[in-house]
């Protein structure tokens, strides 16, 4: 027999060399082939390799065995992204720092490491079931400290069996945490009080009576679902009152939020109630929100609802052709370098979108640029191609409109006015930020995953009297005056005010933020400073654009 494979110092293995011996102890006693495929094994230059690397693990000392110093290096990434974006126009440093860390290398190593650190390779083996008798039911008893916090579970009647069972387990809550009580389980007692025959209702009393320690009698489910939280967030699209909500099953556990917040879904493991936090609140307890579903059926029954004289309650046909607003998948679009996103600005006609737009540019004329429209009217005195208008014939520009190649047109006095889709590619493509002031309709075409818009709201002071006073103090023209030589009247200061409401409600959730324009000089500081944070922020955006 050749000599035993030697370890890396030149030094025979000594588990390899005791099995050796031990083979030639026993060449009398077995089988030669099995021998020699023995022999083979031990002497391969594999098995000796993973013999030393073992070896190295297990002479490392206990106390200095290598572990992760945290889990959640991504997460820490995605902070310090965060911190560097407001200080990336000011430190060269900065910059290459923020860009580095967006690599996907850098992030791929990043979220391999956590993957590892939280062991999130080993496989999820089902639980081991408890074998009882036949005749026999597994009891489990469970004992919760009530304090003010509430329990974080919900209950309802089984329509098939008529027993108490747990509906619910809330994300973070006191049952949550104790890994206890799971949804499915048949509530048998609860501080010693038989609940057969009682409704969730009689249950919740006993609660509430209940002071110190509270215990229960449950029948463990069949099986527990994944109680995981997903990652999923969404952007708002209407105001939420749980208190005011008389469908949602436990009002106390409701979850309330306005138009425009940021939801962490942690569980639509319902289909008619979600389990959320507001995003940044991990350490509360997660809350219950309408899904999707349930909403979208609740705006549908207040459309086709009917007054009593036979009428609908919606003003217009517009809203009904709408899309039903209300949640949106969201995640958070990172600024890339040299590539700018449009800045939309919206508004009622008057309002003074296009003089903010025109200060913009005239403030940087080389970043700031807005794409020149096409009209098929003709050149006047003074004007020249290119500059004010594109110049083309009807025929030409019908053809482009029907091409789909226009993101807003219209028509006055009789003649055609739009802006063309390349335009804006062709601006944002040479780097420079691509400002517009469309019709709010315009949005339709506007909003996609290739121009990645940022969209202002430009609002008018609340009330009729304040934008009047407004506008006569800044003595401003009126612009549906084409000489533009007179005030507004007070028939258009009704008619801004009541145009804002309706693009408030039929497109207001789409916009990632609005200005007031009372005074003209900070609405426009206002829109200096959107102008960056669009430009060196992290923000919200719809996920199919951040893919």
């Amino acid at each position: 027999m050749t000599a035993a494979v030697m370890a890396s110092d030149g030094s025979y293995d000594p588990v390899i060399s005791k099995l050796i011996t031990s083979l030639k102890e026993s060449e009398g006693l077995s089988d030669e082939q099995d021998l020699g495929f023995l022999q083979n094994l031990l002497q391969s230059k594999e098995l000796n390799a993973l013999v030393n690397v073992h070896s190295k693990v297990a002479k490392i000392n206990k106390d200095d065995r290598i572990a992760p110093l945290l889990s959640s290096s991504m997460q820490v990434l995605l902070e310090t992204l965060e911190l560097l974006a407001p200080r990336c126009h000011i430190s060269p440093l900065c910059r290459e720092i923020f860009h580095l860390l967006q690599t996907p290398h850098l992030q791929s190593v990043l979220f391999a490491h956590d993957a590892i650190a939280q062991k999130d390779f080993y496989p999820h083996l089902p639980e081991i079931p408890v074998e009882v008798d036949e005749d026999e039911e597994t009891i489990k008893i469970v004992q919760l400290v009530k304090s003010n916090e509430p329990l974080g579970a919900t209950i309802k009647t089984d329509e098939e069996t008529g027993k108490i069972i747990i509906a619910r387990i809330m994300h973070g809550g006191a049952a949550d945490r104790s890994g206890l009580i799971h949804v499915g389980d048949e509530v048998i007692e609860v501080n010693n009080i038989n609940v057969e025959g009682k409704t969730p209702g009689d249950v919740l009393q006993i609660l509430q009576n209940s002071e110190g320690t509270i215990t229960f009698k449950l029948v463990p489910s069949d099986g527990k679902l994944d109680q995981r939280e997903s990652k999923v967030r969404v952007k708002a699209y209407f105001d939420y009152e749980p208190e005011n909500d008389p469908y949602i099953p436990c009002k106390e556990a409701g979850l309330g939020f306005v138009r425009g917040d940021i939801l962490h879904i942690v569980s639509q493991d319902d289909s008619y109630w979600w389990q959320a936090r507001k995003e940044g609140e991990k350490t509360t307890r997660a809350g219950l929100i309408p899904s999707r579903a349930l909403q979208e059926r609740r705006i549908l029954h207040e459309r086709t609802a009917k007054e009593p004289n036979g009428e609908a309650k919606t003003e217009n046909d517009d809203f009904d052709r709408e899309l039903i607003a209300t949640y949106e998948e969201v995640a958070k679009l990172y600024p890339r370098p040299g590539v700018f996103r449009p800045i939309v600005l919206i508004g009622a006609p008057g309002i003074g979108r296009n003089e903010l737009k025109r200060r913009l540019v005239a403030r940087d004329p080389e970043k700031y640029k807005s794409p020149v429209p096409y009209t098929t009217r003709s050149m006047r005195p003074g004007e020249v191609a290119g500059r004010e208008y594109l110049f083309v014939t009807r025929e030409k520009m019908e053809a482009d409109i029907a091409a789909g190649k226009f993101i807003e047109y219209g028509e006055y006095k009789g003649h055609l006015y739009g802006t063309s889709g390349e335009s804006v590619k062709s601006i944002v493509n040479a780097g420079c930020v691509c400002v517009l002031s469309p019709h709010y309709q315009a949005l339709k075409t506007l909003r996609t995953a290739q121009l990645k818009p940022y969209i202002v709201h430009i609002r008018p002071p609340p009330t009729f009297e304040s934008l009047k006073q407004t506008r006569t103090k800044a003595r401003a023209k009126s612009t549906f005056d084409e000489t533009n030589s007179r005030g507004f009247t007070d028939d258009e200061f009704q008619e801004m005010i009541k145009s804002d409401e309706r693009i408030n409600f039929l497109y207001g959730h789409f916009c990632d933020d609005e200005i007031l324009n009372g005074d003209l000089t900070e609405a426009f500081e206002k829109l200096v400073e959107l102008a960056a944070k669009s430009e060196s922020e992290p923000l919200w955006a719809p996920t199919s654009w951040v893919q």
